[in-house]
């Protein structure tokens, strides 16, 4: 054979072979006539299985818009699934049987779909794959047991999925592959229920778990955000994970896993946000946020790099502060509850402790010092720091000391603090102005002496904190003290019971209601509609004399003590936008109402 036959036989060889590896395109519509092969719209498969049926290795499927009542079955064929839209091109698995789509010994890939599984039920499963890797992106799962279950040598890599309504669990790996899960998000609302649950014993199976949000919005009884049993390497990095009974649980680990530039946050009451027992753990670069217990572990878990703030407990049995740990208010343009429709934002504020004392072997994407906390790190995003305002000075109070009226209050936690304003009037209700001013200190306590001190009169203080940008924060709540006039006579402190303004107000998704109690009493908060329909009780408890404050949120209460003590109650259901009427009452001695008030708040979604 002359030469350039021979290369034109060839290339022909190729071209076609090539075409038979790259498989035939197919279809499926409501719209479509329905005759096989299938490989055109108008010729279009009415169902997916059908088409599947008459599939090959290598083959592609183009699903258009619609409802597709049926369960899937992709056996000993790999193929490539692309649905229209995760919104619209549904695999509706209600009612049918366990597993709305089963894939077995089948490498495959599937992106674009909205699947339902069989319903809220124990053992139903909107996905099993078992023996080879699933690829599954852009796909939202809800109405089932277990959003996506993988056994055998099936790694799975999973990209911008939403899983949702979920009976038990979110993702469960069984499996001995290298399994990726990366910026999803899970909601799980229902008893008993878990986010990602690696299972064993699969000595080789490594697991990287970055990027997603996984968070438990019920009210009774959540397990764990993420679960680890017996894998060989877990990375955990970048995920944001909230109020599960432990947001991290490791029962084993063959080697190691590493935790970082994540944030596991408002812990629903277990042991810890990260529970780890006696394995090789490492943790950097993480914020732990009001949890019951930071970290709880073994001598070999190793905590460096990361900020601890307001957990009741940092770190328990025998795991210590790194030598770079910090404890200090992380300074969040927007700290609240994380739940799906939140305004919440962990993004950190200009003169966060947080920013560039994250390990400096790490660093962030445009190049400085990782960040701790959930956007720093390679895997984390670039961005302005925003400067906002401090918070109002929290539980003012007022007494008399040596003739001088004293005022003290706590500290501010912001960093870049630079000092309080303090102001007096003789009515109540003043307005704050530059003529008020009476001093303007960085301490915590002010001892002021009234200019008219021997006649009698009523005295009233506020004050606002300053940051060194000279932003400026609402004031304070109002305190007031009586002046008898009488020089050997002491003068009268006037203690209120008051019940203070919510803050932020108008709020999205959960807000702060100040209160004051002038002595010991029982103490209810309720938050009511504009019905008159109760909404939620906050407090129902007797409780000392003191300043305290409690977060109306839709699921979960968080109430602090006078003391500075962090609790979590359950909470009641969703509830709607508009105007709601929070209302204390306190019940004094000889069980005789004492204080009674109601205040305006406004839920904008």
């Amino acid at each position: 054979m002359k030469p350039k036959y021979f290369l034109f036989f060839c290339l022909s060889f190729l071209i076609f072979n090539s075409s038979l590896l790259i498989g035939t395109v197919r279809y499926v519509s409501k719209t479509g006539t329905s005759t096989p092969p299938y490989t055109s719209w108008l010729t279009s498969a009415d169902s997916i299985q059908k088409c599947i049926n008459i599939c090959v290795d290598g083959d592609t499927i183009y699903v258009a818009n619609g409802v597709y009542k049926e369960n899937l079955v992709i056996s000993n064929t790999s193929l490539y699934l692309f649905g229209s839209s995760m919104d619209s091109t549904i695999v509706d698995g209600t009612g049918l049987s366990d597993s709305t789509i089963f894939f077995n010994n089948s490498n495959s890939t599937m992106e674009n779909f909205n699947i339902y599984g069989r319903g809220i039920r124990s053992y139903s499963y909107a996905i099993i794959f078992q023996n080879m890797p699933l690829t599954i992106k852009n796909c939202k799962i809800s109405r089932t047991g277990y959003g996506i279950v993988s056994v055998g040598n099936a790694g799975v890599y999973a990209y911008n999925l939403i899983l949702e309504n979920l009976t038990l669990e979110g993702l469960s790996l069984y499996n001995d592959g290298y399994n990726v899960v990366s910026d999803c998000l899970i909601l799980l609302n229902t008893d008993q229920s878990s986010g990602i649950v690696i299972g064993g014993p699969h000595p080789n199976s490594i697991h990287t778990i970055t990027n997603n949000i996984i968070l438990f919005t019920g009210t009774i009884n959540p397990r764990h955000g993420i679960y680890l049993g017996l894998p060989k390497k877990v990375y955990i990095n970048n995920n944001l994970i909230s109020r599960f009974i432990d947001n991290i649980y490791i029962n084993d680990v063959r080697d190691t896993v590493f935790i970082k530039n994540n944030a596991l946050m408002y812990q629903f009451g277990g042991a810890a946000s990260i529970l780890a027992g006696s394995q090789n753990v490492i943790v950097t670069n993480v914020v732990l946020l009001k949890n019951k217990t930071g970290i709880d572990g073994g001598y070999q878990v190793r905590s460096n790099y990361n900020l601890f703030w307001k957990n009741i407990t940092d770190l328990e049995f025998n795991v210590s502060y790194g030598d770079s740990d910090i404890v200090a208010d992380p300074m969040f343009v927007k700290d609240t509850i994380p739940t799906p429709n939140g305004n919440y934002d962990f993004h950190l504020q200009k003169y966060s402790a947080a920013i560039d004392k994250g390990d400096p072997s790490i660093l962030d994407i445009d190049g400085s010092r990782s960040d701790i906390g959930l956007f720093g790190g390679p895997l984390g995003e670039s961005y302005t720091y925003q400067d906002l305002a401090p918070k109002p000075p929290r539980n003012l109070t007022v007494s008399m000391d040596s003739g001088l009226v004293h005022l003290k209050w706590d500290k501010n936690t912001e960093a870049d603090l630079l000092r309080y304003r303090v102001y007096r009037d003789t009515v109540p209700d003043f307005v704050y102005d530059t003529t008020k001013i009476i001093a303007v200190l960085s301490d915590t306590t002010f001892y002021d002496d009234p200019p008219q001190k021997f006649i009698s009169g009523n005295y009233y203080y506020k004050l606002i904190a300053i940051d060194s940008a000279y932003h400026q924060s609402p004031a304070s709540e109002e305190v007031h003290i009586n002046i008898t006039g009488i020089p050997e006579a002491p003068p009268i402190v006037v203690e209120h019971y008051n019940l203070l303004q919510n803050y932020p107000n108008p709020f999205n998704p959960s807000t702060t209601i100040p209160y004051r109690l002038k002595a010991p009493g029982y103490v209810k908060v309720m938050v009511y509609n504009l019905l008159g329909e109760q909404v939620k009780v906050l407090v129902n408890k007797y409780q000392s004399a003191g300043y305290y404050e409690v977060l109306f949120h839709p699921t979960t209460t968080e109430r602090q003590s006078a003391e500075g003590k962090i609790e979590f109650e359950t909470g009641y259901g969703d509830i709607v936008s508009g105007i709601y009427l929070y209302r204390i009452e306190v019940i004094g001695e000889g069980n005789i109402p004492v204080f009674t008030d109601m205040k305006k708040m406004m839920l904008v979604k």
